[in-house]
């Protein structure tokens, strides 16, 4: 599911509305063929004290950027998701919910180069080179590690982008230390910020449902807690490389905060689908 392709809001901000709206549909509407009765997303929105009208205002920038479409079913009105962001959402799916081992093996070199008429691409091919997980050495030459090759190849001829990029294969020889380049490729030290921040806020999280009190939480509570934690937690995945463990700080805390995330995901999955299914059943 990623989603941060999808909303693009700052990391730094408050969680907004369209970010919880994006999390439910990627969670939820996709087992009802991706669609969800306006009354229905209104009353999911409002377990997380999201009134009405910030929803409905959410719905109309989501459905401006193409990501919601509007459709009526049996009468009612309602929005499904476009077939744009089901297919970010099925790609983000791995992504954001299963862990790889980062692997030392070399580097894709994406060299390109858009002309001037066409700068709106140029705009969108360094989106998604961030969103693969791509680093700056250059105006016009962006770094990733080995492991984004596939995805980068089939997402840019997916999108049309391939025809301004040419791709590189290879490993790093001389002349400099790797770990301190990663360093000017990649802000390392806002994305080791933002990892001390998720572990700081969702820790007590974890710890109220590890305990004795889990018994008086309910699957409301399950809904509430996975919906924030999880529109926290996932743009890590395309925000974090993936370098190997010798390129990362001493202090990195990015293994610390997949830990706390994979144990809220163990404990809020089931009970938080069974509130929202109800919800949804009833719609």
């Amino acid at each position: 599911m990623s989603l941060s392709d999808l909303d693009d809001d700052n990391p730094n901000q408050a969680t907004p509305p369209r970010s919880l709206i994006v999390t439910v549909y990627g969670l939820y509407a996709r087992e009802g063929g991706g669609w969800i009765s306006v009354s229905t997303l209104i009353q999911l929105l409002s377990v997380l004290d999201v009134d009405d009208q910030a929803v409905r205002s959410s719905i109309s920038r989501l459905k401006r950027r193409e990501i919601l479409v509007s459709e009526r079913r049996h009468g009612r009105a309602g929005y499904a998701l476009s077939p744009y962001a089901r297919s970010v959402l099925h790609t983000g799916d791995r992504r954001i919910f299963e862990r790889h081992a980062a692997r030392d093996d070399g580097w894709v070199i994406a060299v390109f180069s858009v002309p001037e008429s066409e700068r709106r691409h140029r705009y969108q091919l360094r989106s998604r080179l961030t969103w693969l997980g791509f680093g700056t050495v250059s105006s016009g030459v962006w770094i990733a590690p080995g492991h984004a090759l596939a995805d980068t190849r089939d997402h840019l001829q997916r999108h049309g982008l391939d025809q301004y990029v040419n791709l590189f294969y290879g490993d790093y020889v001389a002349f400099g230390d790797p770990a301190e380049l990663v360093g000017h490729w990649w802000d390392l030290e806002a994305l080791q910020k933002l990892y001390d921040d998720f572990v700081a806020e969702f820790t007590p999280m974890a710890g109220r449902w590890a305990d004795h009190e889990r018994n008086t939480l309910s699957d409301r509570d399950a809904f509430v807690d996975y919906v924030h934690v999880l529109t926290a937690w996932r743009r890590f995945p395309y925000l974090d490389p993936g370098l190997p463990s010798a390129l990362l700080p001493t202090t990195w805390s990015g293994t610390k905060a997949a830990d706390l995330f994979f144990e809220l995901r163990s404990a809020l999955e089931r009970p938080a689908h069974r509130f929202a299914r109800d919800l949804l059943a009833d719609s």
